[in-house]
């Protein structure tokens, strides 16, 4: 979780180099107040529809919140580095902190990015506790292992090992393991900014 803690902070830092107060920031950008202060103290991170909001807020890529170095040529991601449980994870929007995924940034490396890749381990997700997401820009999803269920707008879509899907962020969306067992995605996100 030393990933979360990461981004809480670098929010923070960004906020407090331009110079915007928690109130301002969710004045700005239709979150809590304390919503802000729980993602900048690490208490939770939530689905990435609110860290897109704050990234726009603030001016900055979503990626901005993975950069860990400043290099502009091609960056290489070896399989071996994703052995670690180093992924960041999102929660539901829940305070209760279920974190259904986990993120492997493929890309945190490379600066000035339009596009964030992922791999993204996913856990089932109870229909009661999930809530739809929603934000600018588009995602692309292809199955690596298990089967997972996408809910979008008011379709369900099941995809099994090898398929695929891409769709507009815009549109209320939730995604989730189907079934009983976890599942291994490559996403793939683009949010203009």
């Amino acid at each position: 979780m030393e990933n979360n803690k990461r981004i809480g902070e670098k929010i923070r830092s960004i906020r407090d180099m331009k110079n915007i107060t928690v109130a301002e920031m969710a004045e700005r950008s239709g979150l809590s107040e304390d919503e802000i202060t729980r993602i900048e103290s690490d208490e939770y991170l939530p689905s990435l529809a609110p860290l897109i909001k704050i990234a726009r807020t603030l001016g900055v890529r979503l990626g901005t919140f993975l950069d860990d170095q400043n290099e502009l040529g091609p960056v290489v991601h070896r399989k071996s580095s994703l052995v670690s449980d180093d992924g960041i994870g999102f929660t539901n929007n829940s305070v209760s902190k279920h974190k259904y995924m986990s993120y492997h940034s493929l890309s945190q490396d490379k600066t000035g990015r339009h596009m964030e890749p992922f791999l993204i381990n996913v856990k089932p997700a109870d229909k009661a506790d999930f809530i739809f997401s929603t934000h600018e820009g588009e995602e692309f999803i292809y199955v690596i292992e298990g089967n997972v269920e996408v809910n979008y707008g008011k379709k369900t879509y099941l995809l099994d090992e090898g398929d695929s899907i891409y769709y507009d962020s815009i549109v209320a969306h939730h995604v989730h393991a189907a079934g009983e067992k976890d599942a291994k995605i490559l996403g793939v996100i683009y949010t203009p900014y």
